[in-house]
């Protein structure tokens, strides 16, 4: 019995969360029929639930019945933005990235038409200072620049390919030393937040190299949309300004 009674606590905490989680943020109130399709569940569910988080501010409810996010809902977003240390976050996938190709990792940010290194990990047999932090960057020039303006919906045969394959790989085109595979790294919304990358001498990574570690790259992209899946554009970019 005691047994049963917590599945049904943590099962209870799973549709409350379903609701919350509902709210896309792209508009001011949802309807009930609208969170009941969203969620999966019934109308009397989706009601008693919101009304329990209503109580303690999760949620509000308008005058036609329609719901949307409370102050309380607000200030656990405010919490987890003023913990948040992007370094925590992404350091740690740039070094697992560069053990397991042996090449630098970089994570680059983007605003407008220009990009920049915004953490580096060098590899063992990397190029010291072939990227520098804080150095700006055109998005067109580089793989790294490139898938993010694939994932932005840039036309053209090159970022339907980058989109399509997931990656984008480039020798010689930003600097004539040097070669790269990348991945567009997403957060909040699917929002572009920018890339991630490995780099080498161009001698050494050739175009098959980098096909066997377009992968990993990918992986390590996943990983970090998943982990800074709750960041915005913004939260991002106030870590650094071009």
């Amino acid at each position: 019995m005691p047994r049963e009674g917590a599945a049904a606590q943590v099962q209870s905490v799973a549709r409350a969360l379903a609701v919350l989680k509902a709210f896309s943020g792209g508009e001011a109130f949802v309807p009930l029929t609208e969170l009941a399709r969203r969620t999966g569940m019934h109308k009397p569910t989706v009601l008693r639930l919101a009304r329990t988080l209503a109580a303690d501010g999760f949620l509000v409810q308008r005058a036609d019945g329609a719901w949307r996010l409370g102050p309380s809902a607000g200030a656990i977003g405010s919490r987890y933005q003023a913990q948040f240390d992007v370094n925590i976050i992404i350091e740690p996938q740039l070094m697992e990235l560069s053990a397991a190709t042996g090449e630098s990792a970089s994570f680059h940010v983007y605003e407008d038409n220009i990009r920049s290194c915004l953490l580096r990990c060098e590899g063992p047999r990397g190029i010291r200072r072939h990227v520098r932090p804080g150095e700006l960057l055109p998005l067109e020039r580089g793989s790294a620049g490139r898938v993010i303006l694939a994932a932005l919906g840039e036309g053209g045969a090159v970022y339907d390919r980058i989109r399509r394959e997931g990656y984008s790989i480039t020798r010689g085109e930003r600097s004539a030393g040097a070669a790269s595979v990348s991945a567009a790294v997403h957060g909040a919304q699917r929002a572009v937040l920018g890339s991630v990358s490995i780099s080498g001498p161009i001698e050494r990574l050739t175009q098959e190299l980098l096909q066997a570690c377009a992968p990993a790259v990918v992986r390590a992209a996943a990983q970090l949309s998943w982990k800074l899946g709750g960041v915005s554009v913004a939260a991002l970019r106030s870590t650094w300004h071009p």
